[in-house]
């Protein structure tokens, strides 16, 4: 008979250096998922997010507490990064492109304030605690972008993607983590030892906007045309199949000419969010969704070390980072002056940084730039703003009744929902 011990088990689920049967790789989705079930449960239990739920999973199974997930196993990264392109995509078809337009300027707003303000503050504080001009520019840089997947999640699970909130935040969102792009860019060039050139900026400028303008242009005229045939010809699971399709070649286009692979799929999703395929499409790819972005959020958890945060000195910075990276994007909440929205409810969620500062922040200690207790003071400003925008946005909205009324009735909002 097999040996089903409890160590035996955990022995099977832990990660082997030496590579990953297929055996391994099942019982480790199976205690992923489980996990993030679970936990979400509960989180939603207690009147929270799911997300909450999963991202605390990721952290138990981490390397620093249980060791059953390793956030640097290929095969997790793959699956993680399809679960966020997944995501990308769902939050595209739930969202009203012309809604979004309408607030656009208050989105640019929030956005460029939001990148600039936390920037700045974070070049100085680090600075000011002894950083060398390098490691400082990566740490005020990691402090930048927000994570759309968690925020556009997190709205999603408190049904309130639709509000005028929620609109701005996940189009500043988007364009942060464009010029977030743009920025990883130029610090890159300056890890690598090269000077960034003016050209060179406003070349990365261009492709990373462009791509996304080009995209819905020429897919508004040319995609309906296609899906309208598909649908003549083909069931409705082939169209959610095609759908899935689209997706992730423009993806990868996007990826190619050097913007990011959630931008080409949330590009797709917007293509496909005003046509009659709309609700086939939601019903095919959410079940899907529901299995690859727990993934997602269960790595980005697992990625935090919870063990470097002993060190005084870490905590210093930890600390000093997290503070000014929370006031910089709360305060460009504030930016848009002229608009009628729960102004605290945009700068929270526009807080969370998420798997865009772990890349920043990974960039850094790879090329030997940050220290390792640099790297995990980054990572407790990551973990502390990943962690507090879902319960601060649910008492917020709770308490306000921002966007009242504005419940997904399809997408991201089922994630949480479905098995």
């Amino acid at each position: 008979m097999p040996d089903l011990s409890v160590p035996s088990f955990l022995s099977l689920v832990a990660p082997d250096p030496s590579g990953l049967s297929v055996e391994r790789l099942l019982l480790l989705l199976a205690t992923i998922l489980l996990s993030a079930k679970l936990l979400g449960e509960l989180a939603e239990r207690i009147g929270q997010p799911a997300v909450v739920g999963e991202l605390v999973a990721g952290v138990l199974l981490g390397p620093s507490v249980l060791g059953f997930v390793d956030p640097t196993l290929p095969t997790l990264h793959l699956l993680a990064e399809i679960g966020v392109i997944l995501l990308l995509f769902t939050i595209g078809l739930e969202t009203d492109l012309k809604r979004m337009i309408s607030v656009g300027g208050a989105a640019t707003t929030v956005a460029v304030v939001g990148v600039a303000l936390p920037f700045a503050f974070g070049y100085w504080v680090s600075r000011a605690l002894g950083l060398e001009l390098l490691p400082a520019i990566v740490a005020g840089a990691a402090l930048t972008a927000t994570s759309v997947g968690i925020t556009a999640r997190v709205f999603a699970d408190l049904g309130k993607l639709q509000s005028v909130e929620g609109q701005v935040v996940l189009g500043a969102a988007v364009i942060d983590d464009v010029i977030g792009l743009i920025i990883l860019a130029v610090v890159t060039d300056l890890v690598a030892g090269n000077a960034p050139s003016v050209g060179g900026v406003l070349r990365t400028t261009a492709i990373a906007f462009g791509f996304l303008a080009a995209a819905i242009v020429v897919g508004r005229l040319l995609i309906p045309r296609v899906f309208d045939l598909i649908a003549r010809i083909g069931r409705e699971h082939t169209v959610a199949t095609m759908a899935l399709v689209l997706a992730f070649l423009l993806a990868v286009a996007a990826s190619e000419v050097g913007s990011a692979l959630i931008v080409g799929a949330f590009a797709a999703g917007l293509l496909l969010a005003p046509s009659d395929h709309a609700p086939a499409v939601e019903r095919g790819v959410v079940r899907l969704a529901n299995v690859f972005v727990p993934i997602f959020f269960v790595a980005v958890g697992a990625a935090v070390d919870v063990r470097s945060f002993r060190s005084r000195d870490v905590a210093l910075v930890g600390v000093a980072l997290t503070t000014v990276a929370i006031v910089g994007k709360f305060a460009a909440g504030y930016a848009p002056v002229w608009i009628r929205a729960n102004k605290r409810v945009i700068g929270v969620g526009m807080i969370p940084r998420g798997e865009v500062g772990l890349i920043f922040a990974q960039t850094g200690l790879t090329a030997g730039v940050l220290t390792s207790g640099t790297y995990s003071a980054i990572m407790l400003m990551v973990l502390v703003t990943t962690f507090m925008a879902p319960p601060l946005l649910r008492a917020l909205i709770a308490k306000s009744g921002a966007g009242a009324g504005d419940r997904d009735s399809l997408g991201v909002a089922e994630i949480t929902t479905e098995a």
